[in-house]
């Protein structure tokens, strides 16, 4: 017979089953929902952002609302007052038909095309590289260029000053062999003059000038070795520079082109007024800008800045010495013209000075000679058997009036006093013409000291003239000055043919 159960107390929860199994059932159905939402959001984050993660104490629709709200075009204002709608600022994918522009995704899981992807990746660090490597080496191309022609320019301003160098020098050799000249003038036209001063101040100037010119060649030596040495470091660095880009066939000059720049040394270039172009990258040890690169353009770019106001300098200072040196020399020439000039006008002081000395001598020597004359026949016949007989002081007259004492009669006094008076006349008429004739033969040694001062000067003059032309080169006028005298022919060495 069966046991019957006696009715339990009616209770509030009418389902069958334990809350133990049911909490159990509750556990692993939340633990399941948990992994989903966990595992879904994982999924989700692995395809977006971490930006674009929702937040799980808003709503769905809300934190979508608030996610796609940026992404939204933009009304905007315009003159007139119309308006215009704008896509948002920033990278990603304009969508004008919903007008929404969402940022690019970014996903943290390989794709299908990851291969591919990557070696795209690969190719596209490689050709930046070689565009870099590429643009680096256009610039030291183009930096080696300029110094090239800097070097050319120095090398032609070197040239034109070591001319004139030679021409200074050449201007001190004409000096001294003026200087030389003018030592073989007579004694009494040695006397110290203008001339002579400006012959030592053309020596001063020249020499100055000299030292100037120098100082010009030592500076552009070291500016020629400076550059030299900076063109063959761009020349080492463009070479490693050009061992990245052997595949590619594109002119250096039009990579400048696409830079946007001509030159980055050059700095006397206007700028366009096109696009800006690119800036200068900061030097990278491992990238294709390397210090080393970078030290190069800075020396090429200090070198050109250096090297133009040199060059400028150099043709401003060889320009001031040639108008300097050609100012002395006329000067110097004018002064032995002015010189020349009053030399003749002495000469022809002298010359008629002596002219009339001729004359005077010419009518003393007559009138001397009249004198004598005049004494011999005062004086009468050496024999007295030549004598007249009026001439007679012993005549028959004179012995009958001289027979008393007081009638003695004054003729042979007379005769001994005007003999003996014009004797006296004579001896001082022969003193005076002894003195004119030293005085004439002095006066005409003058007047030959001082044709030969005139024709010293005249062969100084034409000598600076002849030497100083631009066909006459240095050497031609160091073989002028010799220990030799120029009234003299030069005695030639044997053994060695006449030029």
């Amino acid at each position: 017979m069966p046991v019957l159960i006696p009715p339990a107390e009616r209770s509030q929860d009418t389902r069958v089953g334990a809350p133990a199994w049911r909490e159990a059932a509750r556990a692993i159905t939340q633990k399941a929902h948990q992994v989903t939402d966990s595992c879904g959001q994982e999924a989700v984050t692995m395809w977006q952002p971490k930006d674009s993660v929702r937040d799980p104490h808003v709503a769905r629709h809300l934190c979508r609302a608030a996610y796609i709200e940026p992404w939204r075009f933009r009304v905007e204002m315009v003159k007139g007052g119309g308006t215009v709608e704008q896509p948002p600022p920033g990278e990603g994918i304009t969508l004008w038909k919903s007008k929404m522009k969402p940022p690019a995704w970014h996903t943290r899981l390989p794709l299908p095309l990851h291969r591919d992807a990557r070696a795209l990746q690969t190719a596209e660090v490689v050709q930046a590289h070689a565009r870099g490597a590429r643009l680096t080496a256009a610039r030291l191309g183009r930096a080696q260029h300029q110094i090239n022609g800097q070097l050319r320019q120095l090398l032609r301003q070197r040239e034109a000053t070591d001319h004139r160098l030679s021409e200074v020098r050449k201007g001190l050799l004409i000096n001294q062999q003026s200087v030389k000249l003018r030592g073989y003038r007579p004694k009494s036209e040695k006397v110290p003059d203008k001339a002579d001063s400006m012959l030592t101040w053309e020596e001063e100037e020249l020499k100055a000038l000299k030292r100037k010119m120098e100082t010009d060649m030592e500076k552009s030596e070291t500016l020629l070795k400076a550059l030299a040495s900076c063109r063959d470091t761009l020349v080492y660095c463009f070479k490693e520079r050009l061992q990245a880009v052997e595949l590619m066939n594109q002119p250096l000059d039009k990579v400048l082109e696409q830079a946007g720049r001509h030159s980055w040394v050059d700095l006397s270039r206007v700028p366009s007024a096109r696009s800006q172009g690119q800036k200068t990258p900061p030097p990278d040890p491992v990238g294709t800008y390397t210090p080393e690169c970078a030290g190069a353009l800075y020396e090429a770019k200090r070198l050109l800045l250096e090297s133009k106001d040199t060059l400028v300098d150099m043709a401003k200072n060889e320009a001031h010495v040639r108008e300097q040196q050609l100012l002395i020399s006329d000067r110097v020439c004018a002064t032995l013209a002015q010189k020349m000039r009053e030399t003749t006008e002495l000469k022809e002081r002298m010359n008629m000075t002596l002219g009339l000395m001729r004359g005077t001598i010419n009518r003393c020597t007559k009138f001397n000679q009249e004198m004598y004359i005049t004494r011999g026949l005062i004086k009468g016949p050496l024999s007295k058997s030549h004598l007249e007989t009026r001439e007679k002081l012993d005549r028959p007259l004179v012995r009958v009036y001289q027979r008393h004492v007081g009638t003695q009669l004054p003729e042979a006094m007379s005769l001994a006093q005007s003999t003996d008076k014009l004797q006296r006349h004579i001896v001082n008429m022969e003193k005076n013409l002894n003195q004119l004739l030293a005085a004439r033969q002095h006066l005409t040694r003058s007047l030959n000291c001082k044709k030969t001062g005139h024709d010293v000067d005249y062969n100084v003059v034409r000598l600076r003239l002849r030497q100083r032309h631009p066909h006459v080169c240095y050497q031609q006028a160091q073989l002028l000055v010799n220990d030799w005298d120029p009234r003299t022919p030069p005695q030639r060495q044997s053994g060695t043919a006449p030029k």
